[in-house]
């Protein structure tokens, strides 16, 4: 009975979560929104599971007699338990003891602010997911508070401790060392804990020196003092859009004055009092980090293209005296791949009392925590991966299982190994010093299919709404492992352009378009585009082993077909308007979901709603009620071989609902979107055949699977299948094995 409670339980927190996620992070462009009055109605619900892990659903492995398989994952050092490295570090303090503590805007499982000691996650600070709240990007602490930046959005529920809706407070808050916030006589919040700093931008910068914390309020362009016990603000003085702070052993504050638009970043001094002291480091272009290192050292990271932490003495004027990490980061050597000195995205840095040096890399547009600590010398002790975030995996056919890749990484797998030590993280394919307008930086991919065509790789990307397919080469002589931007297939739109904002450069200004890359320079050139006013419904997206592209409509005029055109001279995929075929929506189906077709035998796989199994309501992200086979498509067959039913929502409240599906060999894999179980049918007749989940390795746990591709099969040249599925709220990716 307490395990159905808690089940229970987490479903609904679920829910929430989605509605906080969907409506304050846009995944497509970034934007905040207000909170709809859903919300509202669910506030005093919440406060009934405050502490319950959100995003969570847990399945109960299934024995089935003869069958066996192996649970596995990939991206995250922890496999299983509440202590797994959190999403995206953003910000990172590190103690004379060595313990760390991290910020970060969000994390699925609800860990937005860690505690890390030796390679280990020792916990989380509580509180900070859900009900309008998120992390930031700065955190400090002193012998006996930990201040963390967060920001807490409106709610419409005339609750006291709330901003009005549409609103958002930018705060500190305070907590003990155990991750329990400490209100304060005036503090905001429902618990008084929090001490609002700007209602127009994030707070930047965190530090404390004896009875002060110090605060940057990039807004006001000024930093802040505040009595550490008190909360009470004791004085201010004025710096140019202020970030990281360090106090050096003299208690005085060296501040990064952050990289904006055309303005490079500097790091300027000033005394605890606000008086501009004349030391400063101007040789720096985009720092995001900053901490002191013994007694006469400042370490800078330098986010720019030299990807390095450099070291000044600053016992008078500051002179670089060293620098750790190879220059240029994992863009030396060859591009993309992994060493522990090549660093890349940094967002923080600090060391502790005997000299060591911790350093956290974040990516580009949040690719991932990789948090590492080095010895004085240079050499690295441990490394903490939490990689995938509203990901999943697939793997290169010609390395048989081996080379996987996910929207931004590259790993190598060894079977041989014990289940979670499998994996090793060997590239990281983004680059955006090179290709600044790679989409991956402007946009949420995930989900990706690779593809050999004509012997050639490529990494195609969808994203969560169906808005996108990216298309990526490679060409080792040049890039390295660097997945290089080659197309770009968009929503269509009858009203305006498909992309708001400034980018892409030159896209139509309405209809839908093909971007391809023709002069192979990875950028969106006035020339580059084919357009279309064929306004169709977009659902799913395909890729065949051919390097055909599909998409499904969801009405009646339901498939298009871009027959790839050959590759060009830069060895970008070809397809046009004018190549285009259209194909009706077979008549069993009234809304159609998703599509794979195998033009090796001439086999098409549809899933959607019928009439027979209708849609309860408009819910993008599923897969449909049913999936049907049909053999000669090209040959004009459109009855199906066999039609099967899968798990649907038929009540309106969406309790069991299919999430995606994925044909290999003799079968077709599905997964359900809250239990994250896989059904496994045969593909000669469509039955179900067996069903299972999350193994012990796992800790018989997943997060709930709500991608497009969200399940990607392979079958190995010995038989064996691997499926790899979505793992949102662990940020890891689960790998199933077996053999039938």
């Amino acid at each position: 009975m307490k395990n159905i409670f808690i089940s229970q339980i987490k479903n609904i927190s679920h829910k929430l979560n989605q509605i906080i996620r969907n409506s304050i992070q846009s995944r497509y462009g970034g934007t905040k929104m207000a909170f709809n009055f859903l919300l509202g109605l669910t506030c005093g619900l919440m406060v009934i599971f405050v502490g319950i892990t959100m995003d969570s659903a847990t399945t109960k492995t299934t024995t089935v007699a003869g069958f066996t398989y192996e649970t596995s994952w990939l991206g995250n050092t922890i496999g299983k338990g509440k202590l797994r490295v959190q999403n995206n570090v953003e910000a990172m303090y590190v103690t004379t003891n060595g313990k760390i503590y991290t910020n970060s805007y969000w994390d699925e499982a609800g860990g937005e602010a860690g505690i890390y000691k030796d390679g280990k996650v020792m916990g989380f600070l509580e509180d900070i997911h859900g009900w309008n709240r998120l992390g930031g990007k700065a955190v400090t602490a002193n012998s006996k508070y930990i201040y963390i930046a967060m920001s807490q959005s409106g709610m419409n529920n005339g609750k006291d401790g709330y901003p009005p809706e549409g609103k958002i407070w930018y705060c500190v808050r305070r907590y003990n060392l155990a991750g329990k916030s400490v209100p304060f006589p005036g503090g905001n919040g429902w618990d008084k804990s929090m001490l609002i700093i700007s209602d127009k931008h994030e707070v930047t910068g965190l530090a404390t020196v004896g009875d002060k914390l110090f605060i940057s309020n990039a807004a006001g362009n000024i930093v802040q003092i505040y009595n550490t016990e008190t909360m009470q603000e004791i004085g201010k003085f004025a710096v140019t859009n202020p970030g990281g702070i360090a106090i050096d052993p003299q208690g005085d504050l060296w501040i990064i004055q952050t990289k904006k638009g055309t303005m490079v970043g500097q790091i300027v001094h000033y005394s605890q009092t606000g008086k501009k002291l004349p030391q400063q480091i101007v040789d720096v272009v985009d720092p995001t980090a900053i901490a002191t290192y013994r007694q006469d050292r400042l370490l800078v990271a330098e986010n720019g293209i030299r990807q390095q932490v450099l070291i000044y003495n600053i016992e008078n004027q500051p002179v670089q005296v060293g620098t750790l990490g190879t220059e240029n980061g994992i863009y030396s050597g060859v591009p993309g791949e992994v060493e522990s000195l090549k660093l890349y995205g940094i967002t923080g840095v600090g060391t502790d009392s005997t000299g060591n040096i911790y350093i956290n890399n974040n990516g580009f547009n949040k690719s991932g925590t990789d948090l590492r600590k080095f010895s004085e010398s240079g050499k690295q002790q441990w490394q903490l991966l939490g990689l995938t975030f509203v990901d999943n995996a697939d793997t290169d056919p010609k390395s048989d299982g081996v080379d996987v890749f996910t929207k931004h990484e590259k790993y190598l797998i060894d079977y041989s190994k014990p289940s979670g030590k499998q994996w090793t993280y060997k590239v990281y394919t983004l680059n955006p010093f090179k290709y600044p307008q790679d989409p991956r930086l402007h946009t949420s991919p995930d989900g990706p299919i690779f593809r050999r065509i004509q012997g050639r790789p490529f990494l195609f990307l969808t994203d969560m709404f169906g808005s996108l397919l990216q298309i990526y080469r490679f060409q080792p002589t040049t890039d390295g492992n660097i997945a290089i931007p080659a197309g770009l297939f968009v929503v269509t739109n009858d009203k305006g352009k498909s992309i708001q904002g400034n980018w892409p450069p030159y896209q139509p200004a309405k209809g839908e378009w093909i971007w391809r890359d023709k002069n192979g320079n990875g950028a969106f050139d006035q020339n580059e585009y084919d357009s279309s006013e064929d306004y169709p419904y977009i659902g799913g997206w395909w890729v065949d082993t051919k390097g055909d592209v599909w998409k499904t409509l969801r009405t009646e005029d339901g498939i298009r077909h871009y027959p790839l055109q050959g590759l060009d001279s830069k060895g970008n995929p070809i397809y046009t308007y004018t190549s285009i075929q259209k194909h009706k929506t077979p008549s069993v189906f009234k809304d159609l979901r998703h599509i794979e077709y195998f033009p090796e035998t001439d086999t098409m796989y549809l899933s959607g709603f019928t009439a027979a199994h209708p849609a309860s309501g408009d819910d993008t992200r599923v897969i449909g009620s049913e999936i049907a086979r049909f053999d000669n498509w090209s040959k004009g067959n459109r009855t199906p071989k066999w039609r099967t039913v899968v798990p649907y929502d038929s009540t309106g409240k969406r309790e069991v609902s299919t999430a995606a599906i994925s044909v290999a060999g003799d079968y077709v894999f599905a997964v359900t979107v809250k239990t994250a179980e896989v059904y496994v049918y045969k593909t000669a007749t469509g039955k179900l055949v067996l069903k299972f989940g999350p193994g012990p390795e796992v800790g018989g746990e997943s997060g709930w699977v709500d991608i497009p591709h969200g399940i990607r099969a392979f079958r190995r040249a010995n038989g064996e299948y691997l499926v790899f599925a979505e793992e949102n709220m662990n940020g890891k990716v689960i790998i199933y094995r077996f053999s039938m």
